[in-house]
């Protein structure tokens, strides 16, 4: 039995995660006062731009800062049970984290290819997971690549 996360389990977490972005985004908004729900009021204004930088650094923070933590997972990932490990099952490093926040803009970017690549590859890897050399998998946090209940 594989422990690998497959396609559909890591779209839930994604979407999970995605609900706690937006919540974060608009509430950035009204501190900043951008009006998101009509983009063309404030298209190109300082506040618009401020809040497009500020939702970046947040959201690598947010991925790869908790990718990188103990839990070794999102609120989303953790709450279906999955950890984002090395290839030998360890814990990444929050270098290893950030190169795999932005390996994902290039899995989105060729028309989402590297991310339906999850659902074909052996180990489940999307191209952000093989070009940051990580793997997504079912389980705790702190298991190790010599944990026979790794990769079973």
């Amino acid at each position: 039995m594989e422990n690998y996360a497959g396609f559909w389990l890591r779209v839930v977490a994604y979407i999970i995660d995605a609900i706690i972005m937006t919540v974060v985004q608009f509430a950035l908004a009204a501190i900043l006062g951008v009006n998101l729900m009509d983009p063309e009021a404030s298209a190109g204004g300082g506040s618009s731009i401020l809040l497009n930088v500020v939702s970046i650094v947040i959201a690598v923070a947010y991925f790869a800062g908790l990718e990188s933590s103990s839990w070794q997972a999102t609120v989303g990932k953790k709450a279906l049970g999955l950890v984002v490990t090395d290839i030998d099952g360890n814990r990444i490093g929050i270098g290893r984290a950030i190169g795999r926040y932005f390996g994902k803009i290039l899995s989105a970017l060729i028309l989402l290819i590297g991310f339906i690549m999850v659902a074909f590859t052996e180990r489940k890897q999307g191209l952000h997971d093989m070009l940051a050399g990580t793997l997504v998998v079912k389980g705790q946090p702190g298991m190790t690549g010599t944990d026979p209940n790794v990769f079973s």
